[in-house]
């Protein structure tokens, strides 16, 4: 038999490597969503783990069977005339017994486990006989959809589909019935009646599974079962007490019917405000049709009586059968506006706003890409036992740059090549140059040269080293001048010669014969 202290010294410190374990996790900061979802699964998973400890130390606290104080009254108190080392010895010997028997196990086993689990990218590698390369399969590929994104976005066609087959449903598209349920509501124009129906039920099933399942699949570091609960118990309270949003429709007709307020139809199970509309729905299909088949219901006033038995158990068991739909409308608008799902449809509605502008074509090449692993930037590569130092975080305190191996180049290096110095560009919308090798390589691309033409300006030799706008315009305004002075020199310096060999310059030479003088 194990110790009872020693299984709670050990649960002890599993607790504490786990919980070790999930700040080495949550320390993690990954910028792709699969990874954040991966990130957060493998916490919830630390943290289930963790609460099973725990419950099992409780339950070793309370010590039930008592074998505590029996452990204790064995090392502590031996029976008279036996040894009192005996038990310790007993012990001792099923400890050496035990690691003859399983001579290779080692003593850090667990702490490997531990150190795999947070290291680990949760990718699985599948040998194939006839490929060389084994083929990396991705878990969370089964979680989601591909419309879900790996939980940034939600997928809700299949309860949109069923939405607009609801009877008296406004005609909403996919956009406009998330919006919809970004204000937290389900429906919009749907009476008690219309609500009781059997396709409404299927339908507030459908988004309630959905999105507790959502929160389970991409969120599970929320305790949603316990907003669940709390949620539930509210309804509970409110439905007895008759003030549940947008179901209290019965109470209203009775009392209507009992005051006199209104025309109540027992046929359309509706009350109407005056008369010329009543008059005018007695002629709507929708009513013959009822009448027609009969489908007359009980006076409500005569439910509003209490001497009347029979129409008060009809009245609690029609209030019975909307309490399910009731209670999932009211659970589901809970979950619609619990955090961070308004955040999360509202991204839905500008992704499928994006994807519905896209071209075929582009459609096409955005699906190629997300054939490749969308984490490719930050995929771990499968470890070995020697490659623990580079798995190490770089310690970079100066911030220097990185050398082609990841790791911060020398610093004399970095002196040397004068990377500390900053070379702002006006020309390139402010934007900082590190070291004067890339201050002199930037004007041959294409930001500078995108700024320069912005600006109307050719980016010539001229401009080298000139970094700001007025000095790039004065200079160049200067050039254009000294343009036109070499222009004129130009002129000057070339000579004709008359028939006496007297010697004109050119503009002399050509307005003298326009004169006929020559």
């Amino acid at each position: 038999m194990d110790s009872i202290m020693e299984t709670q010294r050990a649960t002890h410190e599993e607790i504490e490597r786990y919980e070790q374990a999930l700040a080495d996790v949550l320390m993690q900061a990954p910028t792709v969503q699969r990874n954040i979802t991966r990130r957060d699964r493998k916490a919830a998973e630390i943290l289930d783990r963790v609460g099973e400890l725990r419950k099992n130390l409780v339950a070793m606290y309370e010590d039930a069977p008592g074998l505590r104080p029996r452990e204790l009254a064995l090392l502590s108190a031996p029976a008279a005339g036996a040894d009192d080392l005996a038990e310790f010895y007993a012990r001792f010997d099923r400890i050496k017994d035990f690691h003859k028997r399983n001579a290779d196990i080692s003593a850090r086993q667990f702490l490997h486990e531990i150190d795999e689990m947070v290291r680990s990218d949760g990718l699985q590698e599948v040998y194939v006989d006839d490929q060389d390369e084994p083929i990396v399969i991705d878990p969370l590929d089964n979680v989601f959809t591909a419309e879900e994104a790996y939980g940034k976005h939600v997928d809700v066609y299949l309860a949109h589909s069923q939405y607009l087959n609801l009877r008296g449903a406004t005609r909403l598209s996919y956009i406009g019935y998330l919006d919809m349920l970004k204000t937290g509501k389900v429906e919009r124009t749907l009476d008690v009646r219309e609500k009781s129906d059997p396709a409404y039920l299927q339908y507030v099933q459908t988004l309630y599974d959905y999105f507790l399942g959502f929160f389970e699949r991409a969120l599970p570091l929320v305790d949603i079962h316990a907003t669940v609960k709390e949620q539930s118990d509210k309804f509970e309270s409110e439905w007895a007490e008759g003030k549940v949003p947008g179901w209290e429709s019965g109470k209203k007709q009775a009392t209507a019917a009992a005051t006199g307020e209104g025309i109540w139809c027992s046929y359309c199970q509706k009350t109407y405000s005056k008369q010329t509309v009543y008059d005018a729905h007695l002629n709507s299909e929708k009513h013959k049709k009822r009448e027609k088949a009969g489908l007359s219901a009980s006076d409500p006033s005569a439910a509003a009586t209490p001497s009347t038995s029979t129409s008060g158990a009809g009245s609690s068991s029609a209030r019975e059968k909307v309490k399910a739909p009731a209670r999932l409308t009211y659970l589901v608008s809970a979950l619609l506006t619990a955090e961070p799902i308004p955040g999360v449809l509202a991204a839905s509605r500008a992704e499928v706003e994006r994807r519905s502008a896209l071209t075929a074509r582009e459609r096409e090449a955005e699906a190629d890409e997300d054939e490749q692993p969308a984490a490719a930037a930050e995929a771990v590569r499968p470890r070995d036992e020697h490659d623990d130092e580079d798995d190490d975080k770089v310690y970079n305190p100066l911030k220097l740059p990185l050398g082609w191996d990841g790791k911060p180049i020398p610093y004399w290096l970095y002196k040397l090549h004068g990377l500390g110095v900053e070379f702002k560009c006006e020309i390139c919308s402010d934007y900082v140059y590190m070291g004067r090798k890339a201050f002199d390589k930037h004007f041959q691309e294409s930001r500078h040269a995108f700024g320069m033409r912005a600006l109307g300006l050719p980016n010539t030799r001229h401009f080298h080293e000139i970094t700001k706008i007025a000095d790039a315009l004065a200079l160049a305004e200067k050039l254009k001048h000294e343009g036109r002075q070499e222009m004129s020199a130009m002129e000057r310096a070339e000579e004709f010669e008359d028939a006496d060999g007297n010697v004109y310059d050119k503009k002399t030479y050509e307005d003298l014969k326009r004169q006929g003088l020559l």
